[in-house]
């Protein structure tokens, strides 16, 4: 594998020589990937002759799916989650002090996250909206 990728950068920096470019050529580029094929198949690796927006295309998919995958996991940590909370509520009297203080600056993060979001939104701006 660490040979193939060594011959791939060997072609990859004979096709840039070819074409004069003075960025290093990327092998997920469309430009010149006939002659990537056509170079390639004396060292007998196989590329395949995707293009840039197909490749996105392709990792896209490759996500959402991956996503859709992990739902029925999320979904059972969240009752789980859920069924802890539910736990801690009904024994608050035990609670001690340190747990409620972590408690509260967990609050407190969340609330300091929502207004930087709200910041951010309003275009970096304290006072309000630009209008």
């Amino acid at each position: 594998m660490i040979e193939d990728r060594d011959k791939m950068g060997e072609i990859c920096w004979y096709i840039t020589l070819i074409h004069g470019r003075s960025k290093p050529f990327s092998p997920l580029s469309t430009i010149s990937i006939t002659a990537l094929n056509l170079r390639t198949r004396s060292y007998g690796i196989k590329v395949e002759c995707l293009t840039f927006k197909e490749k996105c295309q392709q990792l896209s998919n490759q996500l959402l799916y991956t996503r859709l995958a992990s739902i029925p996991s999320r979904y059972d940590a969240f009752w789980k989650e859920l069924e802890y909370v539910k736990q801690l509520v009904k024994t608050r009297h035990e609670l001690k002090t340190e747990d409620m203080g972590i408690a509260a600056l967990f609050g407190l993060e969340c609330f300091a996250w929502y207004c930087a979001g709200e910041i951010v939104g309003r275009g970096f701006t304290i006072t309000g909206y630009y209008v």
